[in-house]
């Protein structure tokens, strides 16, 4: 199994699925419920983008536009770069990077299979680090 999989199946099953006409203060309650920044907009089983904390901010608030009316397909975002499970988690962090994004959809053989977040890549550098015990000896040492 891949490094990008045990990331997925650590994380669950998905439950941030809105589709593109959920208004966008349906889908920034799903967002609160779930703890989370984004949420992935599909039709019909087609991932179609991601709506994320920053498109709220840009694209709403800034604009002085109403949440309430604003759907999802208004303001999300669909040019994030793919992966896929045998990307190595080094490229992922130079991706992101790259293209200023916090989140990289994975697909395997053209088929939407979770979203990889810089928090899940963070949670594996300190896992692989151990820098949650007292006196870590690294390089990131806290």
């Amino acid at each position: 199994m891949s490094k990008i999989q045990e990331i997925l199946q650590k994380k669950g099953p998905v439950f941030n699925v809105v589709t593109p006409d959920t208004k966008v203060v349906d889908a920034l309650t799903i967002m609160k419920t779930e703890n989370l920044s984004y949420v992935v907009v599909m039709q019909e089983g087609k991932y179609l983008g991601i709506m994320s904390e920053r498109d709220y901010t840009h694209k709403i608030k800034l604009q002085g536009r109403k949440s309430e009316t604003a759907t999802v397909n208004e303001i999300m975002s669909s040019d994030y770069p793919v992966i896929g499970f045998g990307e190595d988690l080094q490229r992922c962090m130079v991706l992101m990077n790259v293209y200023k994004t916090r989140y990289l959809p994975i697909f395997e053989e053209m088929t939407f299979q979770g979203v990889l977040t810089m928090n899940d890549l963070m949670r594996e550098v300190i896992a692989k680090d151990d820098l949650s015990k007292p006196g870590a000896d690294s390089l990131y040492e806290l």
